[in-house]
């Protein structure tokens, strides 16, 4: 008999970006896989051919990014219904917050009663939250608990709250080190090499080269760092500093419109997407993520992977691996004093506290490393089968039962 897993998230870059490993993990374990998600979303290039060059099922839905497009969502669980009927999955592993709204509900209401995995990355209702969060989404999750067999979390603070959640009975909550840090891909970059890119972005061999990687949007608050760069420009400390973001997002006019009124024209370069981003982090020489909120913050480990320093936020993601001095510095997300100062510390260091810093970082990514995530996802899939057995063992006796009345 054929076994079927859905894989769904809300844009159609999530499965090339993050489940690469969790796909191969399924395939090995006799599955087809499927993978359901918005592959019209217009930030991102529809790559249907190569998702099927995984030996992936796609499929589009609906979905939309936002909860309160409530016809785009409801839409979109109807189109899960059918796939879940259509090739009576076993399984779904459903990902984002509207993925997860989705999915839940669809793997309550399909008749297969599929067994249901969610990966949360980074509740909405985290410490220090706004109150809207906590009374919005906090309940929300309350009840999706119960439609939950499996819950995994990707920080410390997560896992705690999800221990309190009501899951279906025998549900289990797993806590997962990122989605796998592959240390081949991101490594220290040998100085020749470092040099050239450099040279190719023109950025001096003198200049403090500040990068950030990620979306343009409110969350990745990128707007703290242009401020910090400001007060840093009126102390006239800001010569020989540049400052690139990597990402593209809904933000871009409004951060061009503010690196102009700011006149930082000549120190910030918007790079929008970049497909070497290993490369682009090895030229930097520290690295900024000042998110307000991170369920874990990927690209922050993989700049220390390379040796990089960061300059970040302090919350609950950036916590698990982040230590003040040892690998980098944390500041409140709305003190842009305090990443001004980062960055003068920063730039302050003489070579050898440098290097002493760079090798501190490359050594506290090791927990986090793709054979640590595999691990967890292993053991997260073998729970998730014994699970789809057992349902489909009472399934056939409910049959059998059926057939002697």
């Amino acid at each position: 008999m054929e076994k079927h897993v859905l894989i769904l998230a809300t844009t159609n870059d999530f499965l090339l970006k993050f489940e690469q490993d969790n796909v191969a993990l399924l395939q090995a374990m006799g599955y087809t896989v499927h993978y359901a998600a918005n592959l019209r979303e217009p930030a991102y290039l529809s790559d249907r051919e190569r998702i099927r060059a995984r030996g992936v099922v796609p499929h589009h839905i609906d979905i939309a990014r936002s909860p309160y497009l409530l016809g785009d969502n409801r839409r979109a669980l109807r189109q899960v219904l059918c796939l879940l009927r259509r090739w009576e999955m076993g399984a779904i592993h459903c990902h984002t917050p509207v993925g997860g709204l989705v999915g839940r509900l669809a793997g309550r209401l399909a008749p297969t009663r599929p067994v249901v995995v969610y990966t949360a990355h980074g509740f909405h209702f985290y410490r220090g939250a706004p109150l809207y969060n906590q009374l919005a989404f906090y309940p929300v999750e309350w009840n999706l608990a119960r439609y939950t067999d499996i819950l995994v979390t990707i920080n410390s603070e997560d896992y705690r709250a999800a221990r309190r959640l009501p899951l279906r009975r025998g549900g289990k909550v797993f806590q997962l080190p990122g989605v796998g840090l592959d240390r081949r891909e991101f490594s220290p970059l040998p100085p020749a090499e470092r040099a050239i890119l450099r040279q190719r972005l023109g950025v001096a061999p003198e200049e403090f080269f500040l990068l950030s990687v990620g979306e343009l949007n409110q969350n990745k608050n990128h707007q703290v760092v242009l401020e910090a760069l400001s007060r840093l420009k009126r102390r006239g400390c800001l010569e020989g500093i540049r400052y690139g973001i990597c990402g593209e997002g809904f933000a871009r006019p409004q951060l061009e419109g503010e690196i102009r009124a700011r006149g930082l024209s000549q120190v910030v370069t918007l790079y929008g997407y970049r497909p070497d981003i290993p490369q682009m982090v090895g030229c930097a020489d520290a690295t900024v993520f000042p998110s307000r909120r991170e369920g874990l913050g990927m690209a922050g480990l993989e700049s220390l992977a390379m040796g990089v320093p960061v300059l970040a936020a302090d919350n609950r993601g950036t916590r698990e691996y982040m230590s003040f001095g040892k690998n980098g510095l944390l500041y409140p997300w709305d003190d842009p004093a305090g990443f001004a100062r980062g960055i003068a510390l920063l730039r302050g260091m003489d070579s050898r506290r440098r290097e002493l810093l760079s090798q501190r970082c490359v050594a506290s990514v090791a927990p986090f490393d793709r054979a640590c995530s595999q691990a967890v996802m292993q053991a997260v899939y073998q729970e998730m089968e014994r699970k789809v057995r057992e349902r489909c063992e009472q399934k056939t006796l409910g049959h059998r039962a059926d057939g002697l009345l």
